[in-house]
């Protein structure tokens, strides 16, 4: 996944950034906060690149290598939509510091990768979110959906737990109470195939460190 700045690309020099950083540390907050204010909106467009199952199994450096590009020759931009900042937070603290973003917070369709870097992260967004915000982070407005009618959490109890716990509603699924939410089984979880030994061995996939940069430069 990839998001492409639609504002082009400029860079400061070495004296300017000195300057600004010793005069002016908040130049690019101001500049971002009175861009939208002005209606201005900075957006970026948001491309996917698809690798099919049967080609990861055999690419010449391990695709899920957090350091490693797809070439975009093999596996080219598709164009999904825009990321679009159109409004201000009228509140920090608010809308700003209590948002709780993670990359476990999927849209149906999308899975994780085996990328390890991506899979460690996976937990530990959110339980840096239980620690910071509390065990109900996902109550506060900012982190609940915009677009349900009704949230139905399973989650029950628990320091600031704000939204009437529910009451009797009852906090499993599948159940018989009429009205509850059902899980929707065309977005259940892909089944992956893994099979092997696991050991101590030298690594041998032909994974070269350095090919990429090469190209790049």
């Amino acid at each position: 996944m990839h998001f492409k700045t639609d504002q082009g690309n400029k860079s400061l020099n070495g004296e300017e950034a000195k300057k600004l950083a010793s005069e002016d540390p908040d130049y690019a907050t101001r500049d971002l906060y009175n861009a939208i204010a002005s209606g201005n909106f900075p957006s970026w467009t948001f491309y996917v690149q698809i690798m099919p199952e049967r080609d990861a199994l055999n690419y010449r450096f391990n695709p899920y290598d957090v350091t490693k590009v797809w070439p975009h020759k093999d596996y080219p931009l598709i164009p999904v939509g825009k990321l679009v900042l159109n409004k201000n937070p009228e509140n920090y603290f608010a809308e700003v510091e209590q948002a709780a973003f993670s990359p476990s917070h999927l849209v149906p369709g999308i899975e994780a990768s085996e990328d390890k870097m991506l899979q460690g992260r996976l937990f530990s967004y959110s339980d840096t979110h239980r620690h910071r915000l509390g065990g109900n982070y996902d109550q506060i407005p900012i982190n609940r959906s915009r677009n349900a009618n009704r949230m139905d959490y399973s989650n029950r109890d628990g320091f600031m737990s704000v939204m009437g716990n529910y009451g009797g509603y009852p906090n499993y699924e599948p159940n018989s109470v009429a009205g509850t939410a059902k899980e929707d089984q065309s977005y259940a979880q892909s089944k992956k195939f893994i099979n092997g030994v696991t050991g101590r061995y030298q690594p041998n996939h032909p994974n070269d460190d350095y090919f990429q940069a090469g190209e790049i430069a």
